[in-house]
This record gives C-alpha cells, structure tokens and sequence, in this order.
C-alpha cells in the first residue's frame, strides 16, 4: 500500500480534536492527531512544488511529473541512492526560487505567462534558440509592431542589467529554502548549478561536465524530458533531449533518457500523480516536531517573498493566532493546528499575477476575482497531503467571514470552527498594520477599532477578536539579532526586505550613502548572502520585520 494511502486511512479512522465542543462544527477530516509529530517530507515538499507550477505558469503537478521522470531515470542509470535522492528533490524544487524575481518578471516579461511559453521550451537548448526565446518572451509574437519595438526597446537592456543578479538570487533563495524544508545540506548545495550546461556554457560559473553535480544533470533532463513530452508526446522529447546531449546535457543520461522515453515518459495525466511521485521517492524522509514548523514556515515564505509587502506576513500572522490560542486558553494540539495553518494559509498568493499585488489603483472587476480565488488555490495545494489537508480548512477560511460576505466559499458562522475564526481575526489586523500599494500601514489603535466594528457587525468573532487584539497590544521582547548583526545592521536589512535601494536606506535612516552601504555590505558578509531576495528571505525568517516602525519602498521613490 502506497503511503499517502495508508495516512488517509489513519486519517479517516480518528476522532475530531473538536467534536466535544458542541459550539464549533466539527471537521471530519482531522483525524490524524494534530500534533502529530512525523510526517513525509515529501509531502510537504511536494506542495511546494505544486506551489512552484502555479507561480511559474506550468501546469498543475507539472513538477511531480519530474521527479517521477527523475526517479525512473536514476534507476535507470544505476545510481547511488544519495545521488537519486538529490535529483529527485532537485526536480520537485526546480523552480523554488521562483518568488525572488517576481518583480523581474513582471517588468522584463509581463509575467511568468511569456517567459513559460517562449523560454522555458529553449532553456536547454543552442544559444541562438535561447535568444531567440527570450526575445520572443520580451516582446511576444501576435502585438502590434510598434508595440513589440517598445518592448523590447526598454525590456531588452533591463533583462541584461539584471540577468546575473537575478540568476544569483533565484540560487540563493532556493539553497535557503531547501535548508529550512528538512533536506539534506547536499540538496540545497545543487541550486547554484542548476543553469550550468555540460558543454561549460551555463552560469553562473560556467562550471562543465563531470564536474556538475551528477543530481543536477539527471535532474535537468527529467524537468525539460517531462515539458518537451508535454507539449508534443515522448517522441518529441527523445528527440530534444538527444540533440541536447552533449550540449546542455550529460550525453550519457540524454541518451538513456531518450532510448527509453517511451517507457521512461509514460504518465496518465487523466488522474493526479501525487500517490505515484510520493512513492517514487528514492528513501523516505521525514520530519519531527519543530522542523515540521519550520519547514511550513519556508512554504509560508517563499509565497510572501513575491512582494515586499508581504515580507513576514504569514509567519507573523501564525505568531498573532498562536498567542490568541494560548490567550484563550485553547489545549496545546489545537493551538499547533492553528499555528501551522497560519504559515501556510496565503501560500496560494504565487498563483495571482504580481502585477495585480502591486497595483496601486483600485482593482477591476476580473482583478479583484483573481484575487479572491488566491485562498481556493491555497486550498489546491494544500488538500493533495493527508497532512496538510488537515490545516486547510483554517488556512484557506481566512478571508470568510460569520455572515458570509467573505470568500472564497462564502461560508458562514456555523461552518466556521474556533481555529477558522482566530485565524481570520489574526490576518486581518496584521494586513491592516502592514502597508499595500495603495495604502500606508494603518497604526495598531486604528486596525483595533476597524476589527471592533468588524466584531460589532457580525463578520469577525468577537471573542477571537478580543483576543487577537489583547495579545497584539503585548510589548515585544528585545531578541538577540541572528548572525552577530548589530541593532543597525537590522534596520539595513529589514530597509531591504522592504524594497528599499541603498540610498533610500540612507535616507530613512539618517546616515550617508557610504555608512549605508557599508552596513549593507557589514550585514550580508555576516548573513552569508549576496542578493536583495536572500536578505529578504532572512529577514522574515529571523522575525526582523515589524511593520509600522520604518519607511516602505514606494513607486515614486524609484529612481
């Protein structure tokens, strides 16, 4: 029996933690003890990665196809277990980094849309087919003529100014991540090569044949074997993945991978292939008591790095809900589901164009539904692991409301359990203190009286109201800075997080250019960093972000 079967089962088999409670209804589904203190790494890696797909515009499950394509192949090549576990983790986090150059896509690309349907086909492919993607990406086929000169008129020399710098930070992100997520050190180390080609004609480094990780090169072909066969059946794979061989690709896994594509390539996209990419793992790993949290809190990250905006936001969110459960005197296993739910509730963001999460003008109609539907793709996401469809229905009930005016199901009071109420109170007032694009942060006195009414008129609990907003009045307590920073070095990098430039920081605090940078400087030689998105990433998983106290980056401050 599959694993992800036999979890259903022990699912299905045990108590609701809330059944006695006859004010709340119960949900049917949380069977397995909630504070259950073992769970699959696979699981929740394998919903980050459905995660990935939604951001990077591939189809659903696109990245449990190549880790399956992965595992077949390294068994195929009689590998050592230790490198098969590598390019299979490689493969279900190809894309991982995805959050950190949102922005760049947005403005180079118009989204990840282009740059998925031009480039992603020709990411492995010659240098001229490369260009020629990219470009098409830049300025896409079928727009007016003079329109697709303007892009690539003030596209073009964006893209080659930030080329190398987001190549970097899409590698620092994803070796972050991945250590946080339970893996081994050694997986995360493979992200830096993950552009590299055989022929020594990638980047960042140029590194060449055997010297690329044997991982990564089984991991390349699996991913760009299971996108070619997507668009044009395993025939057109073989034939792609054998051209390449020699090129971008080790020879000696492109051949095999093409000799046997048929059988290597062989997937029923007609059903999910979750059960079967969970199975495929080469051993089972598994997370324990606060990895589990810490690996929920990556996943909670990684969406909320697409935005400044969002620096922090879920696990500060987690925090508040957590705080009011212990106010309320709630027991322990519930106060760890809504804990955990919190971290991940908003992870189905990445699945909204960032265009629309920057937009300072009021949202149109089709905007705003797509925003709405960023709850139903968390939902998506999560229900896939017997685990995580425990902490769904309080993750992806916090935008409902006790009247029913909230989304995305429109639920009201009586399907709305204790954890599903607290959360919601809990990400109202932090949005409300955390600033948007076309708002200021409001101060905790205002976002205190906007929930009270909220309360008042029947949308938010009260009680979960009371006590979010009596555990948010709480004064924080002085933490020791992680990595040796100093108080200033902080405020540098939380500046940063938040999308501000070196002279901005300058500005906001007070200092000159050279005493900013040099604090910049100071702060990412101690982090061990070198981009913006890794020392956001840092930021928001070391707590240095408390909205409210420093400036924000705005459009009107650029450059």
């Amino acid at each position: 029996m599959r694993w992800g079967s036999e979890a259903c089962r022990r699912r299905d088999n045990g108590l609701n933690a809330m059944a006695q409670d006859k004010r709340f209804p119960p949900d049917p589904r949380s069977g397995i003890r909630l504070n259950q203190e073992r769970v699959r790494a696979a699981e929740i890696i394998g919903a980050l990665s459905l995660a990935t797909d939604l951001g990077v515009g591939v189809p659903l499950e696109h990245g449990l196809h190549s880790a399956i394509v992965s595992a077949r192949l390294s068994e195929r090549l009689g590998v050592e277990a230790e490198t098969a576990m590598d390019a299979y983790y490689a493969s279900l986090l190809f894309y991982v980094g995805c959050t950190a150059n949102m922005e760049i896509a947005d403005d180079v690309f118009g989204g990840h849309a282009a740059l998925t349907t031009y480039g992603t086909p020709v990411r492995f492919g010659s240098r001229p087919q490369m260009v020629s993607g990219l470009l098409r990406a830049v300025a896409p086929p079928g727009g007016a003529p003079l329109l697709r000169v303007r892009q690539l008129a003030y596209r073009v020399p964006k893209l080659l100014r930030a080329f190398k710098g987001q190549v970097a930070a899409l590698c620092e992100v994803a070796q972050m991540l991945t250590e946080r997520l339970g893996l081994p050190g050694g997986v995360g180390a493979l992200f830096p090569q993950i552009d590299e080609r055989w022929d020594g004609k990638g980047a960042p480094e140029g590194v060449r044949g055997d010297d690329i990780h044997l991982g990564v090169r089984i991991a390349q072909v699996a991913r760009d074997a299971a996108f070619q066969s997507m668009l044009g059946g395993p025939q057109l794979a073989a034939q792609v993945i054998r051209e390449r061989g020699g090129h971008a690709f080790d020879p000696v896994v492109a051949n095999r991978l093409a000799d046997e594509a048929a059988e290597i390539l062989a997937l029923d996209h007609a059903v999910s292939s979750w059960e079967e990419a969970l199975a495929s793992e080469p051993s089972a790993l598994t997370l324990e008591g606060e990895a589990i949290d810490r690996a929920l809190a990556a996943m909670g990250d990684f969406a909320d790095l697409i935005s400044p905006y969002f620096a922090g936001h879920s696990s500060r969110v987690a925090g508040l809900a957590r705080a009011a459960g212990e106010r309320l005197k709630l027991d322990r296993e519930e106060i760890r589901k809504i804990s955990r739910a919190g971290f991940v509730h908003d992870v189905g963001r990445v699945a909204v164009p960032t265009t629309i999460w920057r937009r300072a003008e009021p949202l149109t109609p089709d905007e705003r539904e797509r925003v709405r539907l960023h709850a139903y793709h968390s939902e998506r996401i999560l229900i896939h692991s017997p685990f995580l469809t425990l902490l769904s229905p309080i993750a992806t009930s916090h935008h409902e409301r006790l009247d029913g005016s909230g989304y995305h199901r429109g639920s009201t009071a009586p399907s709305l359990d204790r954890g599903s109420r607290l959360l919601a109170a809990a990400d109202a007032f932090s949005s409300i203190v955390e600033p948007r694009p076309h708002r200021e942060a409001l101060p905790p006195r205002q976002a205190a009286e906007i929930l009270a009414g909220e309360a008042r008129e029947g949308r938010l609990d009260a009680e979960a109201v009371a006590a979010v907003l009596d555990v948010a009045g709480q004064p924080v307590r002085r933490i020791e800075r992680p990595s040796g920073l100093t108080e200033r070095e902080a405020q540098v990098v939380s500046l940063l997080a938040r999308g501000l430039q070196t002279k901005q920081v300058a500005r906001a605090l007070g200092i000159s250019v050279k005493t900013a940078d040099r604090h910049v400087q100071n702060a990412y030689t101690k982090i061990g960093i070198s981009s913006r998105a890794g020392a956001t990433l840092f930021a928001m998983e070391h707590g240095l972000l408390a909205w409210g106290e420093l400036p924000m980056y705005r459009t009107s401050d650029r450059p």
